[in-house]
């Protein structure tokens, strides 16, 4: 039984992915297996960085991504709208179908009989025992709060939404796609073809195309009867941590964060741009929440490299100047009094 952890990446996420593999070698194990998936094939830097960890290797089994693209296609092709749709923004194949290749962990040839899956823009900072040992009582484990917001997971403007699922399950039983622990052969080829008649049939409707992998993983599971748990709906109020970058309460101690005395399991840095990171790792002042965690692991083995920063962070998302506001509306004004005239 071969336990490992899988996660996605390409060139542009490099700085990101040293940061995680970093972490997991000092908080998981130095020897423990981790599987890079390819976004897609840019990834010179990627590949010579793997050849540094000996704990580390690509998937580079083209059957298996493939199996999985076409897959996500088919699931797409089912949905009444969303081609139109991308059609219409200028892209050519399913949006964001890297994200996609997500779904080669749960492949009857990959690597891991056991996985746990994290998202580029994560830190681990705790012991992953104890999740995997939830998976001798369930085929599916999360640790997350996204059950508070179907909003990113499923189209709730679609009236069919509740007939595919009960209210109280879609309360219940969402969850965050970047971050879950599970089995490798969990959809087979019968299941997936059952899963595409469904979504023809018209439950397609439900699934939200800005967040296509994140939609597809969700419905898969609930709608497959997947024995599934979330450790932040079933751990006490005094055990259970947050693990988003938009928790601003978070104790910083000795590289670890803490939530209320608990260490974080994990902390996704969820919202904040590639294109931030990217600018950070290359000397800018921005203010990122928790960024010295970031940069600890980041340059962890190159601490020369790390850069200094002199004075106050800059946002890297600085909100327009009341100029700018004042600008803004009077372009959209002029804009509407030329269609109308």
């Amino acid at each position: 039984m071969l336990q490992g952890i899988y996660t996605l990446a390409n060139d542009l996420v490099y700085d990101q992915l040293v940061a995680l593999l970093n972490s997991i070698e000092v908080n998981v194990g130095k020897d423990f297996p981790v599987c890079v998936i390819p976004y897609d094939d840019r990834l010179e830097k990627v590949k010579n960085e793997i050849k540094k960890r000996k704990n580390v290797e690509l998937l580079d089994n083209q059957t298996i991504i493939e199996r999985w693209e076409d897959f996500a296609r088919k699931i797409w092709n089912t949905h009444p709208f969303v081609r139109q749709k991308w059609d219409s923004e200028g892209i050519e194949d399913v949006y964001r179908l890297g994200m996609h290749r997500r779904f080669c962990a749960f492949d009857e040839e990959s690597p891991f009989d056991e996985f746990i899956y994290f998202d580029g823009d994560v830190l681990v900072l705790n012991s992953l025992d104890y999740i995997f040992e939830q998976l001798k009582h369930n085929d599916f484990v999360v640790y997350d709060f996204q059950y508070k917001d179907p909003s990113h997971v499923f189209n709730v403007k679609s009236e069919r939404l509740t007939q595919v699922f009960s209210q109280e399950r879609i309360g219940k039983e969402i969850f965050c796609a970047g971050f879950y622990c599970s089995k490798k052969g969990l959809f087979s080829a019968e299941k997936r073809n059952w899963f595409i008649e469904q979504l023809q049939a018209g439950e397609a409707e439900i699934l939200y195309p800005n967040g296509p992998d994140q939609s597809i993983l969700n419905y898969l599971v609930m709608k497959g009867g997947i024995s599934a748990y979330n450790f932040a709906l079933n751990l006490s109020p005094d055990q259970k941590t947050g693990c988003s970058v938009t928790s601003p309460h978070f104790e910083l101690r000795d590289n670890l964060l803490y939530d209320k005395g608990q260490l974080l399991t994990y902390l996704h840095y969820i919202g904040v741009p590639l294109s931030a990171f990217n600018r950070l790792c290359a000397g800018e002042n921005l203010g990122i929440a928790y960024r010295e965690i970031f940069l600890h692991y980041r340059y962890l083995y190159e601490p020369e490299n790390r850069p200094s920063f002199r004075g106050k962070p800059q946002p890297y998302d600085p909100q327009p100047s009341l100029t700018q506001k004042v600008l803004n509306k009077l372009s959209q004004v002029f804009k509407i009094e030329t269609k109308s005239s």
